[in-house]
């Protein structure tokens, strides 16, 4: 009898799709002449913005949302905010460019406010000079096929077409590059200091009951198995229970406030239900246990290079037990020799809150264009229970497939595999699970880490 195996696509494609472009709205789009005008005064405006009297206004015109003010708090100074306010303001659609000027009259920078009512029409080129191009196109070399008419049995090469003489590299005028020696490997993050980092564990459990959200029966196991792990591999652990969302973001401002020079590494630990949220470099939300949602994108600012520059360079992990939304996977048949005799588990239960509860930023009328391009955060990895927009299954008596799974690879496979390959160890461990004997989980991770990353172990 085939088993079921859940194989997946691309972790991007799910997660930012957004319907056939014919359906999506071009006419709300911010016109091009106020584009090139917020381009062309964007250093006076980083100059003189001050963003926290602009906020409110554009806030209360629902040109930004408060998800994304936050992201422009975490940018860092008050030049790092206002440069990222303009970036984002120009995908904010027509209404976003008067509205910001009203804002700026309302706040006291009349000046600015003046500069860019001032602006005329700005003509921008409808086409560019063609350059002469100084790199000769290398000559193709003849193409062949096999003709298999040949009277002797034998097969002769024929061209396809004339073939033309091939030249070589110094015939163009084309210096040879030359050799370049390869690498034995990639470099490893440096993992020497004693402790060798801070370890946050937050562990949701108990929900108040207006949140609608089921308490997470079995989360203490989950707790407690990464609790010993991460203080095995000489991390300092702190492990807080049952955090609104409001302490949750306390915790982590504490944890991005302290000074992390004498360490080598941070991991943050989330044990909670969760749902679907965009707009984000890093999908998702977690709960906290009023039942309001963090998105993990704000969480992940709360440790970038900007916001603690103590972990700048240094890997800063996470790792999320939380469903990703509220589609359960029932997988797809492979052949048997595809998977491992798993049998199925019937006592879990789920960390999803309904659909219609996401904590998805954006309103129906917001237009295609509206997320900001964001710049690739780096030494950052989030590791994922589940897709982006399904349930992350969680057994009452054992714990979660996922943290039981994660704890079982480190315990086995830390002292001689790197991080990456653990977690890909652990994505094909619990594909092979099933819930009630149909439902699947697969987990997955966003990997901005530039170097191997091992923990450390008594045996290292």
């Amino acid at each position: 009898m085939p088993r079921e195996r859940n194989v997946t696509g691309p972790l991007y494609s799910a997660i930012y799709a957004e319907g056939p472009r014919s359906q999506r709205t071009s006419t709300l789009r911010m016109d091009a002449r106020h584009k090139n005008i917020l381009q062309l005064n964007r250093t006076s405006i980083v100059r003189d913005l001050d963003p926290s009297k602009v906020y409110d206004g554009l806030l209360s015109r629902g040109i930004f949302t408060e998800d994304m003010v936050e992201e422009i708090k975490c940018a860092g100074t008050r030049r790092d905010q206002a440069r990222k306010l303009v970036k984002d303001l120009q995908m904010r659609g027509r209404a976003a460019f008067p509205a910001f000027v009203e804002c700026l009259r309302e706040s006291g920078h009349q000046t600015l406010a003046d500069l860019l009512e001032s602006r005329g029409p700005i003509t921008v080129p409808t086409s560019l000079p063609v350059l002469p191009s100084t790199v000769p196109f290398p000559r193709p070399h003849p193409v062949h096929r096999e003709n298999p008419d040949r009277g002797d049995g034998s097969q002769k090469l024929v061209p396809l077409k004339p073939a033309l003489p091939v030249l070589s590299p110094a015939d163009e005028g084309i210096t040879p590059r030359p050799s370049r020696q390869r690498r034995e490997s990639i470099q490893c993050y440096k993992m020497e200091a004693n402790p060798c980092g801070m370890c946050l564990i937050i562990n949701n459990v108990d929900f108040h009951p207006a949140s609608d959200l089921k308490n997470r029966t079995g989360s203490d196991i989950d707790c407690d198995k990464l609790r010993k792990r991460f203080e095995s591999f000489n991390f300092c652990v702190t492990v807080k229970r049952n955090l609104r969302c409001k302490e949750i973001k306390h915790q982590l401002s504490v944890l991005s406030s302290t000074d992390h020079s004498g360490y080598d590494c941070c991991v943050v630990v989330i044990l909670s239900h969760g749902t679907e949220s965009n707009n984000n470099r890093f999908p998702g939300a977690v709960h906290g246990v009023d039942g309001l949602p963090v998105s993990v994108q704000i969480m992940t600012d709360y440790l970038n290079g900007k916001r603690c520059p103590s972990l700048q360079g240094k890997p800063k992990l996470f790792f999320i037990q939380a469903c990703g939304g509220d589609q359960k996977d029932t997988g797809f048949e492979v052949s048997p020799d595809e998977v491992q005799p798993v049998g199925g588990r019937m006592d879990e239960q789920t960390d999803a809150i309904p659909s219609s509860s996401s904590s998805d930023s954006l309103s129906l009328t917001d237009e295609p264009d509206a997320r900001a391009t964001l710049p690739t955060p780096s030494d950052i990895l989030v590791s994922y229970s589940t897709f982006p927009g399904y349930v992350s299954w969680r057994d009452c008596n054992t714990g979660s497939w996922y943290v039981e799974t994660l704890d079982c690879i480190l315990e086995m496979n830390a002292v001689t595999d790197d991080l990456v390959t653990m977690l890909m160890m652990v994505n094909d461990e619990v594909s092979q699970i099933s819930a009630k004997g149909m439902y699947k989980q697969m987990p997955g991770s966003f990997n901005f880490l530039r170097k191997l990353f091992y923990f450390q172990t008594s045996k290292a």
